[in-house]
């Protein structure tokens, strides 16, 4: 149900406009350092994500970032985002559906993955490893915990959550990423202790 997605490129595109939308309000804000007034500069830079939907493949990823124009402060924002789980290099989408699908994983399933985005098993393995080891310790993960009215399932990370949103697939993921954005920059503290 949600492999579709990966090779949706509107999908894919809304997730963009809903970035740029993201920085733009970032950007209306000003510089984040304290005291400091700032007007924030475009900083953006070039992204070269793996995995891209077949509609999208050869276009350019930006990553949206700014710079405070103010001399003498200089801090960099990134907002957060929809696109890009921090520093990893396949889309936000990408690790989370094929993390949720590796939940019942066979070796044809594996092997149309492959074929899908080009990740091998042991990428997979990492980002399972990510989802239901690392991302329960942080601190975004455990402020959430007190939201729920009954624990999820760490152990079948990210479909054990998905399955608790409401709305098809398309809503349901574009829930869970919006919760992840965070990590990708934004102002919560998103560091493993």
């Amino acid at each position: 149900m949600y492999t579709s997605l990966l090779n949706d490129a509107r999908f894919h595109r809304m997730l963009q406009e809903l970035d740029e939308k993201t920085a733009a309000e970032v950007k209306t804000q000003g510089c984040t350092k304290s005291g400091c007034d700032g007007k924030l500069h475009s900083a953006r830079y070039p992204r070269k994500p793996r995995g891209l939907p077949v509609g999208l493949s050869g276009c350019e990823c930006w990553r949206q970032s700014f710079c405070c124009a103010k001399e003498g402060c200089r801090v960099r924002t990134t907002p957060a985002s929809l696109i890009f789980l921090g520093p990893k290099v396949y889309l936000a989408v990408i690790v989370t559906v094929i993390t949720a699908m590796r939940c019942g994983m066979t070796p044809a399933r594996m092997q149309r993955l492959k074929e899908l985005v080009g990740v091998s098993r042991q990428t997979v393995l990492r980002w399972q490893q990510w989802w239901q080891e690392l991302l329960p310790q942080l601190p975004l993960w455990r402020e959430a915990c007190g939201g729920f009215r009954s624990p999820v399932d760490t152990g079948a990370l990210p479909l054990s959550w998905l399955e608790r949103l409401s709305g098809g697939a398309e809503e349901r993921l574009l829930a869970l990423l919006r919760f992840l954005g965070p990590l990708s920059g934004g102002k919560r503290g998103a560091k493993t202790p």
